[in-house]
Order: C-alpha cells, then sequence, then structure tokens
C-alpha cells in the first residue's frame, strides 16, 4: 500500500514512517500543505495521513480541495485539535477518520487496516493474475506460459502497480511516484529503461499482453487485440 504522510513535524514523522515500513507500507513525506494537495491530485496513494495544522496551506483545506477535484483517496486526519466540534469539522470535510493526538501507534495501525477491510482495495494478494501472467509478490516471481523467473524489486514495484490495475491507463507521473516515490530524484528515462526491461520479461515467459504506450499520456496493461 502506498500511504502519503503530511505532517510538518519531523520527529513524529520519522517515528511512523519507520512503524509504517516495519508493515511493509510504502510511504512518502511531505510537510507543507499546498505541496501536500499536489501530491494528492496526482492520484497515486491508496492512503493519506493528513494532519489539520500545516504551513502555506490547513489540512482541512487541502482535504477540501481534494474532494472537490474528485479525489477520493482515503484520508485519515491526525491531529492536536481534538474538540467534538473539530472532529465534526474534519469528517465533514471529507475525512474517513480522525485521530487525535498523541495516539498508540497500534491504534492507527488498525484505523489503516479497517479502512482497507471497509474498501476491500487494499486486501493483500500475494498472487497477482491478469490473462497469462501470474505474480508472486512476495518473492517477486513472475510466471507465464513458458515458465517462471524472479523480477528485480523495481522490475517487481512495476509490474505489481500495473497488475493492480490492469486496462487501465496509468499515467507516467503516477506510475513514477508508486515505484520510485514522490520524493526520488529520478529522470523520466528511467521509467522507459524499464519498461523495456518489463516487456522483455513477459516476453521471456511467454505471455501475449502488452505493455502499450499512449503517447504523450503514460501505459496500459491490456490484452492482445483480436483482428
Amino acid at each position: 500500500m502506498n500511504i502519503l504522510l503530511i505532517e510538518d513535524d519531523q520527529n513524529l514523522c520519522d517515528t511512523l514512517s519507520f512503524q509504517l515500513k516495519q508493515e511493509h507500507y510504502d510511504v512518502d513525506i511531505c510537510h507543507d500543505g499546498r505541496d501536500g494537495l499536489d501530491l494528492m491530485l496526482q492520484d497515486a496513494y491508496d492512503l493519506v495521513l493528513l494532519d489539520r495544522m500545516l504551513p502555506t496551506m490547513n489540512g482541512l483545506m487541502v482535504l477540501k480541495k481534494a474532494r472537490a477535484a474528485g479525489i477520493k483517496t482515503p484520508v485519515i486526519v491526525i491531529t492536536a485539535l481534538g474538540e467534538l466540534y473539530d472532529r465534526i469539522e474534519g469528517l465533514d470535510g471529507g475525512a474517513d477518520d480522525y485521530m487525535v493526538k498523541p495516539f498508540a501507534y497500534e491504534e492507527l495501525s488498525a484505523r489503516i487496516r479497517s479502512l482497507g477491510r471497509r474498501s476491500g482495495k487494499w486486501e493483500e494478494q500475494e498472487t497477482l493474475s491478469y490473462g497469462d501472467i501470474s505474480y508472486d509478490v512476495e518473492i517477486r516471481e513472475l510466471s507465464g506460459p513458458n515458465g517462471s523467473l524472479m523480477l528485480s524489486g523495481r522490475e517487481g514495484r512495476l509490474a505489481e502497480v500495473f497488475l493492480r490495475e490492469p486496462e487501465t491507463l496509468l499515467r507516467r507521473m503516477v506510475i513514477l511516484s508508486r515505484v520510485w516515490g514522490a520524493d526520488a530524484a529520478v529522470e523520466e528515462g528511467n521509467l522507459d529503461t524499464y519498461m523495456h526491461f518489463l516487456r522483455k520479461r513477459f516476453s521471456t515467459v511467454g505471455s501475449t499482453l502488452s505493455l502499450t504506450t499512449i503517447r504523450g499520456a503514460g501505459y496500459r496493461l491490456e490484452m492482445p487485440h483480436v483482428s
């Protein structure tokens, strides 16, 4: 699961990021409201943890603008503002859950799992399948009609992104964010290189699936077209 943590407390960010990664979540961190909104608008995350009191734009405004733009990503507000009015304002503003600082990490973790069960979107899938391909996420094994092979970490993450959303146009910025991380200094040419690697891996295992380039937009994993 890709989690975006928008929080200006550096110590809390470091602590939560470490704890979340221990549970095998991928975490990107942002300390600023306007930057956080820009990242949310990329629609590249499965969950957002959002502080209310942020520089440049408060968290409630970030949330309202993201919802107004059609972003449906689940959001847990984490804040020191814990009065009844504050909680109602946050939930009415578009939050899916609201946690008051200080809180126990175990409770946050449970609420993340609860949101996942409620949506059915983040249930753990050890093996992803589409068409003639299957991919074991845990051991990074790609299988097809001609056998199996192991993918590198980056190839595996790229394969996972496509296999979780087949037949969907995935824009370059979204892929870069999900595979390399929102704050990673990565050249866009790296994505083209890894797309080439992944196509070769698909071919090696005998898959007929296509990783189609949509010029000027991104890529899509799709079934072969039958004429």
